[in-house]
């Protein structure tokens, strides 16, 4: 059996002691950001008088950025802009969690905040109405790195009884997943559905349909909670794309994409003609679908295990091993969407979104200017 961490061998019954006390009008906020690996979310708690009622409330804040990767020591102080506000599902009602850009201390975007550029190319497509679901696949793990429920020795049976499995030998850690969906409810986040997965110890979640920058701010919120609910059951949580070598399936971001002529009355069209500008610039996209310019993607992109080759773009109706999937009951409906296979686990979804964006509608804008 994988390992669990100390500190959730703690006496949560003293810890419920402390976090019940009444707190009186003040209220705390928890400042999240996107670190220098593109990958890794950091957070720090201030208190407020009083409860913030908008973002307007919360003041902008600072960090050590040469202890995140963002900055060297001799200049080192980062700003913390507040973007986006939920719910706090750890310390509850009125405390908050605040999601923030990160700016250098010129204020200019840091390397990673890449909510910027994604933000400006929404408001460009704002008239498109595009609606996006992110499908997040995880591993679970120990705090030694073995996929928690496996044998400690060897592996559990082959591929096949796991996906949307039940009992306690098909869905290890079920406990988490569920409670994650909790937090992510009480949060705010849009959290649309949950499953196991294919490979045992992998599971998704679905957030969605989010239009425009609120993809990002959502998915990465519910990154947050659910790093944070593993944190308490003292289990690793991993969006590594390819957890385990050999015949095990690996973990995505299947991302959904619909704009409001693609849902409406013959939208086929639509979706066919966006399927084609993303043929166009296969190898462009790639790059901006894992944190490693595609090389994260090479390991799971391998045309095996529902997937499509890496080095080949394919679309197809109900194909799970192409590029680009239109879900069978569009086919049959003739509008809806379609869904990109291709981003990695791990992917920045402002970049994937952004990218989207721009190859289906603001390049077909600037063919049509030409």
């Amino acid at each position: 059996m994988a390992t669990v961490s100390v500190s959730a061998c703690l006496n949560k019954t003293a810890r419920q002691q402390y976090m019940s006390l009444p707190q009186g009008p003040k209220c705390q906020v928890t400042y999240i950001w996107i670190d220098g690996t593109g990958e890794g979310l950091r957070n720090k708690t201030r208190t407020l008088d009083t409860e913030p009622n908008s973002l307007a409330d919360i003041p902008e804040w600072n960090f050590d950025g040469s202890s995140t990767y963002q900055a060297e020591g001799s200049n080192s102080d980062m700003y913390l802009v507040p973007v986006r506000m939920f719910r706090d599902p750890f310390t509850l009602d009125p405390n908050k969690l605040v999601l923030c850009e990160v700016l250098k201390y010129n204020r200019l975007p840091a390397e990673t905040n890449h909510r910027v550029n994604c933000k400006k190319v929404m408001e460009e497509v704002k008239e498109h109405c595009i609606w996006f679901g992110m499908e997040q696949e995880y591993t679970l793990l120990g705090v030694d790195g073995h996929p928690f429920g496996w044998p400690a020795k060897g592996f559990p049976a082959p591929q096949g009884p796991y996906y949307c499995g039940v009992g306690a030998d098909k869905a290890y850690g079920r406990d988490i997943v569920e409670c994650h969906y909790k937090a992510c409810l009480y949060a705010g986040v849009n959290i649309c559905g949950t499953n196991a997965e294919v490979m045992p110890s992998q599971w998704e979640f679905q957030v969605g349909p989010c239009e425009g920058i609120e993809m990002g701010d959502h998915l990465w919120i519910a990154r947050f909670l659910l790093y944070r609910v593993c944190e308490d059951f003292g289990v690793v949580v991993t969006l590594d794309p390819k957890p385990i070598k050999g015949d095990w399936n690996g973990a995505g971001c299947h991302t959904n994409v619909s704009t409001e002529k693609m849902r409406e009355e013959g939208g086929l069209q639509y979706i066919e003609q966006a399927i084609e500008r993303l043929s166009k610039r296969h190898s462009a996209h790639i790059q901006v679908y894992d944190p490693c310019g595609g090389q994260d993607n090479m390991r799971r992109l391998t045309g095996h295990h529902e997937t499509s080759s890496i080095n080949d773009f394919s679309a197809g109706v109900a194909n799970r091993g192409a590029s680009i999937r239109i879900p069978r009951q569009v086919g049959q409906d003739k509008r809806g969407y379609f869904e990109d296979r291709r981003p990695a686990a791990n992917c920045d979804p402002y970049t994937v979104t952004r990218a989207i964006a721009h190859t289906c509608l603001l390049d077909r804008a600037e063919d049509e200017s030409k």
